[in-house]
């Protein structure tokens, strides 16, 4: 029996279902999804395996006009993802009009691979306005093959990823069949505590913080975690911590539900913060925190 695998690589604006759509694919919450623009900061790589093919999903950062070192590094995850894509998903929203980088337009009406336009949240819209919006999009990126979906309520999503399967190269798998993804546990920790944040604080809190796990160590019954929470100034840690770490707990709380369904183990976590001046601009940081790679 002949077998498939290919890249199929995810892109375009902040915020228009990117990381449901991944998750929807792969059975599993491998990429951070919130109402908060700029959520998914690395190329997350999500793996789904069939008897007979390999779908290696690449969810990339939303794209946006880099205002320091930090989102440099992201937007330079998003120009990888048109290095090694065999398919290409251009995902737009309802209402949307025009990707937020035109050279990164460019490469996607000119690419030489499949592109599949994926017109998200159409449970938002009525008939005409989802029809005036397909043709647009068809004159826009006349290259692309459309299909309205609804990310969250998986609606066209089955009949998206049959497509994507159809128009697979033939090759071996490029990872070992029970693989899930190319990112390490700590990866999954870190993701789940910037999750938590982002939703439980307000402003530019949860863009200046990142995570460090520095310990976990897994027995048969449990995983202990202990996780370092950076953040850029002194006032910032502080609203972290909360009254009486109030705050801080409830992000350890959150953290470890999610968490231990994930693992499928007890999960003890302990937080800390540190304030870590300007690590957003700071090269040997972002490197670091596997930015700059």
């Amino acid at each position: 029996m002949s077998h498939k695998a290919g890249f199929v690589n995810i892109i375009g604006n902040p915020n228009v279902g990117k990381s449901t759509l991944m998750n929807a694919f792969v059975g599993e919450r491998l990429s951070i999804i919130t109402s908060k623009a700029q959520t998914t900061r690395h190329r997350i790589l999500g793996i789904v395996n069939g008897e007979d093919f390999q779908l290696v999903l690449s969810d990339t950062p939303g794209i946006i006009k880099p205002a320091y070192e930090m989102q440099e590094s992201m937007m330079n995850f998003v120009k990888s993802a048109f290095e090694d894509a065999d398919i290409l998903i251009y995902m737009v929203e309802i209402g949307e009009q025009d990707l937020k980088d035109e050279d990164f337009f460019k490469k996607i009406i000119h690419a030489k691979i499949p592109v599949l336009l994926l017109l998200n949240k159409i449970d938002n819209s009525n008939q005409e306005q989802l029809e005036q919006q397909v043709t647009f999009w068809k004159e826009k990126v006349p290259n692309a093959e459309i299909f309205p979906i609804s990310a969250l309520q998986n609606f066209n999503v089955p009949e998206v990823f049959g497509r994507i399967i159809e128009l697979l190269p033939e090759s071996p798998p490029y990872y070992p069949k029970d693989q899930l993804t190319d990112k390490p546990e700590r990866f999954f920790v870190n993701e789940t505590i910037r999750e938590k944040i982002l939703l439980n604080y307000a402003k530019e809190i949860p863009y200046a913080v990142e995570i460090v796990t520095e310990e976990f160590h897994e027995t048969d019954n449990i995983i202990r975690i202990r996780s370092v929470i950076m953040v850029e100034r002194d006032t910032q840690k502080g609203i972290i911590i909360g009254h009486k770490g109030a705050a801080l707990k409830k992000v350890g709380t959150d953290a470890r539900a999610d968490l231990e369904k994930f693992f499928g183990k007890q999960i003890h976590i302990e937080l800390y913060v540190k304030v870590n001046k300007n690590w957003r601009s700071n090269a040997n940081m972002l490197k670091r925190f596997g930015y700059n790679q």
